[in-house]
């Protein structure tokens, strides 16, 4: 953790704890108890690999170089005795804090607090090829880059991320990363009202949106938020709902929420797929006043007029179905148009072509693994993790910071000529922005209940997870993840 950090959450923390009536060191303990769970056991841990994994041989290429890539490819020089790692990744910036983009976009950290150089963190002995890949032969062991260069491999690991396909909304163009080439999305997105944190310099522009939107209603005009969750998987599922959280803070401390109606726009029917947190959220926005309608999909957006159009889609009851002796399902739907001074934008989500498209791809895009064991289901010295990994609920920083772990100790294993035995299952960790100063730390995994690290109400909002994910996670990953050893 940087020293001005732990300065400025330790005034923070004395100043709470003060009014909580409790001890500082009790107040650290839940605060950075989530570091210490992100930090322990690493000796032990690796100690065991190394010993484990003395005599594999072979050459390990890993296709991407964000977080998921880089801490895999640290916490592979941590355990190999003689490792030959190769990362093939075309961003300077690609290890920087996507979570902090929520942070940048409400105006509470700057684009700088977030960037950070690739460079700086690339293992030692690690060679990093700046380039993309194009081409995949699995076949042959072999991938070729964007530079005509063919990179051999004895096993590779696929970390690439997703791709923001803003231009799949009608009256938006292009699709980037969160930290690629955005020059034709920003053609439209960050103008006229419309945001979109997913993408770095459009969180810049989201808190730009958000102060005018703030100051129209601040001046007594009446203003219209929608925010958008699609009909695709996206990366950090809770991203849609803490901008409007933070919206809706920063209204209130402006003295102008009176005047704005904030309204969210799910394609799904729920807020949450763990009942729990569901029913926690949903009350959480009848508290502020904020309103729903679920089953709405984003399809087209027009700059000009500030209209949104969505798919909003439903089932009725249909004929009598003589076959199975009940009535058919219906699907309906119709196009709506809502009238917006601002909007923030989650854009649909895919795999990169080169990715979904390629023998190690999918149906869907997806790199298809066995969910708990993050091994190809076709090609044996392949793994995946990340976003581009087809596993359910796995699109989040803390389910990378697992999985990792895993991945790792499987191809130790297969490179033994062993089964994989480490599992993933389906941990995620969703620290739930719900005011300026508050967050519902969601934990859960496959079971699709909560499980909480700590013996806390899971589904209340507390000020103790705001330090924990404002002032210890970004240091907790940038500089224990990508160490290999969070």
């Amino acid at each position: 953790m940087e020293r001005r950090e732990l300065d400025k959450m330790i005034e923070i923390i004395d100043q709470e704890v003060k009014k909580q009536g409790i001890s500082r060191r009790d107040a650290m303990k839940m605060a950075l108890a989530g570091s210490a769970a992100f930090m322990a056991g690493t000796t032990n841990a690796n100690a065991a690999t190394k010993a484990q994994a003395a005599d594999v041989k072979g050459k390990i290429l890993i296709v991407g170089g964000g977080l998921a890539g880089m801490s895999t490819a640290a916490r592979l020089t941590n355990s190999l005795s003689n490792p030959d790692i190769t990362v093939i990744e075309p961003n300077e910036i690609s290890v920087s804090y996507q979570p902090g983009q929520t942070l940048v976009g409400s105006g509470i950290w700057k684009k700088s607090d977030i960037i950070y150089n690739t460079k700086d963190f690339v293992p030692s002995g690690t060679k990093w090829i700046k380039d993309k890949v194009v081409e995949f032969d699995p076949d042959n062991n072999k991938v070729k880059t964007a530079g005509g260069k063919e990179v051999a491999y004895d096993f590779m690991i696929i970390a690439t991320g997703l791709v923001l396909d803003y231009g799949r909304i009608k009256g938006l163009e292009g699709y980037t990363t969160s930290l690629g080439d955005h020059s034709s999305v920003s053609k439209i997105v960050g103008k006229n009202g419309i945001s979109s944190i997913y993408f770095a310099d459009g969180a810049v522009q989201t808190w730009e949106n958000m102060q005018k939107f703030i100051n129209d209603a601040k001046s007594g005009k009446k203003v219209r938020g929608v925010f958008t969750h699609p009909n695709t998987p996206i990366k950090c599922g809770g991203a849609p709902k803490k901008i409007m959280y933070l919206t809706d803070a920063r209204l209130r401390e402006a003295g102008a929420r009176d005047n704005a109606e904030l309204i969210f726009y799910p394609n799904g029917s729920k807020m949450f797929g763990v009942p729990e947190y569901h029913h926690a959220i949903v009350k959480q926005f009848e508290a502020r006043d904020m309103k729903w309608n679920y089953r709405h999909n984003l399809i087209a957006v027009d700059p000009d007029a500030k209209v949104a159009t969505f798919n909003r889609h439903w089932k009725e009851k249909g004929p009598w179905d003589e076959d199975i002796e009940d009535y058919s399902i219906v699907m309906k739907s119709k196009e709506v148009e809502v009238p917006f001074d601002f909007i923030h934008i989650t854009p649909p989500m895919k795999a990169p072509d080169e990715v979904g498209k390629s023998p190690i791809g999918s149906s869907k895009g997806w790199v298809p693994v066995t969910k708990e064991t993050l091994q190809h289901v076709k090609f044996k010295n392949v793994f995946a993790l990340g976003d581009i990994a087809a596993v359910p609920m796995g699109k989040t920083g803390g389910s990378a910071r697992k999985q990792y772990k895993v991945v790792v100790d499987n191809l130790i294993a297969v490179a033994n000529g062993k089964e994989p035995t480490s599992q993933y299952g389906g941990y995620t960790v969703c620290p739930l922005i719900t005011s300026i100063g508050t967050v519902m730390l969601a934990e859960f995994d496959w079971s699709r209940k909560p499980t909480p690290s700590f013996p806390l109400d899971p589904t209340q909002e507390r000020w103790i997870w705001w330090l924990l994910k404002v002032y210890a996670l970004k240091p907790m990953t940038i500089y224990g993840m990508l160490s290999g050893r969070a």
